[in-house]
């Protein structure tokens, strides 16, 4: 804090009051002369100057893109420097700011302060649309429904590739409803509420027919003889060719949890180009 010199001044007691120094105080009056009393400020003295050390490791963790350990951070310290006294004088001194020093594991580093995370967090919808082979599979399971990947392969004509059930399983929308009994124990898949909510559906037996279908142009009107569309059906009591699903299963997350859920559009991504399906000739 400043401090402040007293002085006194002696001025003559016909001079004008506006003549007289500011911050002026009479102190005595007499008919000679007025004895005034003037305050005086020094300038601010310069901020008390930190420790080499400390603005040394604060430069060096602002500018360094990832966590440093001590080993880094000592060697441009003076020599006799106890670094980590000096690393807990830096957190210490930032504790209390915007930003904090914390130290990872055997490494440091400058992070938000915890309890303003939540202003920098910014959560955002990314939505992306099903490939073609994902859509075909989703009716395929829609309309076909217990339906094990074999069967999609056989409607589709194409072998599936991994990812493409993978992807609606992440959407929710499908379902391993249990094991098929034949060789090899299949998976079945069907559809589930979620997917119902998704598509406006109050139950999956109000999916479009054959005459629909074609009514919308999705079918192609040289449809050979005796072609029909499945009465699809979701119940979800297991029929007389399906085992229960074995706790295994649930382990190896061919069954999503109970609680996964879609919002709004939201739509899982495509599958990775990796497993993209051979194209269909």
């Amino acid at each position: 804090m400043p401090s402040a010199a007293k002085k006194l001044v002696i001025v003559p007691n016909d001079q004008p009051a506006a003549d007289t120094p500011e911050a002026i105080e009479v102190v005595e009056v007499s008919e000679a002369e007025v004895v005034v009393e003037a305050v005086t400020h020094e300038a601010p003295g310069e901020p008390a100057a930190r420790p080499d050390e400390l603005r040394l490791l604060e430069a060096l963790l602002f500018a360094a893109g990832e966590p440093l350990d001590e080993a880094t951070l000592s060697r441009p310290l003076p020599v006799g420097v106890n670094l980590k006294e000096a690393l807990a004088a830096l957190q210490a001194e930032y504790a209390t700011r915007g930003v904090n020093l914390v130290k990872i594991g055997r490494k440091w580093t400058f992070r938000t302060a915890g309890d303003l995370s939540w202003l920098l967090t910014k959560n955002t919808v990314e939505t992306r649309k099903l490939s073609r082979a994902a859509i075909e599979t989703l009716a395929i399971i829609a309309y076909h429904q217990p339906v094990t990947r074999a069967e999609i392969e056989e409607v589709r004509g194409v072998q599936a590739a991994a990812g493409t059930l993978d992807v609606l399983l992440k959407t929710g929308w499908i379902r391993p409803r249990g094991r098929r009994k034949a060789p090899g124990r299949p998976i079945t898949y069907g559809t589930t509420e979620v997917f119902l909510s998704h598509f406006g559906l109050e139950e999956v037996a109000d999916l479009p027919g054959l005459d629909e279908l074609k009514g919308a142009g999705l079918l192609d009107g040289n449809l050979p003889s005796g072609f029909g569309v499945p009465i699809p059906s979701d119940d979800s009591t297991l029929r007389d060719d399906e085992d229960p699903l074995e706790p295994g299963d649930l382990d190896l997350g061919l069954a999503p949890a109970p609680e996964a859920q879609v919002e709004g559009d939201v739509v899982a991504a495509e599958a990775a180009p990796a497993a993209a399906e051979p194209e269909e000739k």
